[in-house]
């Protein structure tokens, strides 16, 4: 594996980018060039609003020049802390360092829980696979979730919303993707789907939406 890909390099990368965000972004070759294949593409424009303050932490798991610096790239507006969700939750996350009661943030796409919970091969979200970029995978995915018939649809303060879950995996774990006004805001895998659907409660903007 090159020095250019490796959570190794994410790591270096992370710690830079609090202070030197362009830095820490050109030391990832393959994460600027897919920054500006999917900008052009305009493929943000399939997802969503997200905070970038995790519920779970209760605090920003980027630094602010790191999220202004990710949004300049693509090409995109945004106050501060609420963004694109596929541009923090597919590339923004990888540069996080901070713990959340699930890890970090950026295994979704370094272990194979969630590209196998997809049904796809082990290494499909891996961010430097090629030839399509992370985020052009990650769509794909997520939305083929969200087209299942069996997806949960809700109505917050008149906004549409969707929880869609895939079939589960022998050992229990599910993909989970979530849309907002049908826009994509989030996918990740999810340990036992039952224990998620019995916990839902009232509906509301889940999982980092804004």
């Amino acid at each position: 594996m090159g020095t250019v890909t490796s959570t190794a390099a994410l790591d270096v990368a992370a710690v830079l980018a609090a202070e030197h965000p362009s830095a820490a972004i050109a030391s990832l070759p393959w994460l600027a060039a897919s920054l500006a294949d999917d900008a052009a593409a305009g493929r943000f424009a399939a997802w969503g609003r997200s905070t970038i303050v995790d519920e779970n932490v209760g605090a920003a798991v980027l630094p602010r020049a790191l999220f202004d610096e990710l949004h300049a790239r693509a090409g995109l507006e945004a106050a501060w802390p609420v963004g694109n969700a596929g541009l923090l939750h597919v590339y923004g996350y990888l540069l996080s360092t901070t713990p959340t009661p699930y890890g970090l943030k950026r295994e979704r796409w370094l272990t194979d829980d969630l590209a196998l919970a997809c049904g796809l091969s082990r290494g499909a979200f891996s961010p430097w696979a090629g030839p399509d970029t992370l985020l052009s995978r990650v769509t794909a995915a997520a939305e083929f979730l969200l087209s299942r018939p069996d997806a949960i649809d809700e109505v917050v303060e008149g906004r549409s919303t969707r929880i869609a879950l895939g079939d589960a995996l022998p050992d229990g774990t599910t993909a989970l993707a979530y849309a907002v006004d049908g826009l994509i805001v989030t996918t990740f895998p999810v340990a036992d789907a039952a224990v998620l659907r019995s916990g839902l409660g009232a509906p509301r903007l889940r999982w980092n939406a804004a």
